[in-house]
């Protein structure tokens, strides 16, 4: 009788929780203020990046910028310091351990604890996996993936303390689903929704309910980045402009929101992810033209 009872009650909570997440899909909760909040934001110097910095600092943000691109990374300042935001730029190669603790420590000595940390900083190489040099490989990873694990070494301690802050991670539709010549990077991406997943477990089970975590999985964005990438059906899987993005991620993070699909069709895709049998899933990913998403990939340059 108690295991029936057991079981009744987790299927309702089961049933609860989930209503309530797609009520909240169409009904978002309130927003939250951020003024004074110290928001910084890696990979700053272009891309969303750059549109997340603005955006936070019209809200009342302090803003601390990063990037390894010097000149991207002062243009994005020069362009928040116009509307009299309060703005920190730092250059920082986010793949080196021993950097970001360095210029960490320079960030707390210099502005503040940071209470919004935006692990945005991100690589694509587009290569199949046999033709990708074992340097990019080994870049991909301590980029997308490795680098979050210092920034929240770095900063993460004084937000559990104050139990108030918020760690936002820019991952992406390949860190829930493998793409073609795209394997270290649906590697990485994959690594960081699960990090990110579980230091939201770690937070729970320390009672830290004031550090929200937020994670952004986006379909392929019309940025440098992913120049040159192609959908089959756009009107299901389209190419999303970063201001759209942006837009979304930073209503997100201050409705608390802990996952971000986009675009929202997204959802159905992981809902159905592990229930449908392979056979289906295979006729699925010829639809939508998994196999052709990167054939005229272009992206930035990278050095081997």
């Amino acid at each position: 009788m108690n295991f029936f009872l057991e079981t009744l009650r987790f299927i309702g909570l089961l049933v609860y929780f989930t209503l309530e997440a797609f009520v909240l899909l169409f009904i978002p909760a309130r927003k939250k203020n951020v003024t004074g909040e110290i928001v910084l934001i890696t990979g700053a110097g272009s891309g969303v990046g750059r549109l997340l910095a603005l955006k936070f600092g019209q809200l009342g943000a302090t803003l601390v910028l990063w990037d390894i691109n010097v000149e991207g990374n002062k243009e994005t300042a020069r362009l928040a310091r116009e509307n009299g935001v309060r703005v920190h730029v730092y250059t920082c190669d986010c793949s080196k351990r021993q950097e970001v603790y360095q210029v960490a420590d320079q960030v707390k000595r210099e502005v503040g604890d940071v209470s919004i940390l935006i692990n945005n900083a991100g690589i694509v190489t587009g290569k199949t996996f046999l033709d990708c040099p074992d340097s990019l490989i080994e870049k991909s990873m301590e980029v997308n993936a490795m680098a979050h694990f210092w920034t929240l070494k770095a900063f993460l301690p004084a937000m559990v303390a104050a139990n108030h802050g918020h760690l936002v991670t820019i991952a992406s539709s390949a860190g829930l689903f493998g793409v073609n010549k795209m394997a270290d990077y649906c590697a990485s991406k994959f690594a960081a929704v699960g990090f990110c997943e579980a230091i939201r477990m770690e937070l729970l089970a320390l009672g830290k309910t004031g550090v929200k975590t937020t994670t952004v999985c986006p379909f392929f964005m019309s940025t440098g980045m992913f120049e040159g990438c192609q959908t089959k059906r756009p009107r299901l899987l389209p190419i999303l402009k970063p201001e759209y993005v942006a837009d979304k991620i930073v209503s997100g993070i201050l409705r608390n929101q802990a996952i971000i699909f986009l675009p929202r069709s997204m959802y159905f895709f992981v809902t159905f992810k592990y229930v449908i049998s392979e056979n289906v899933a295979s006729t699925l990913v010829d639809y939508f033209g998994n196999h052709s998403f990167m054939d005229k990939f272009q992206g930035r340059a990278k050095k081997d």
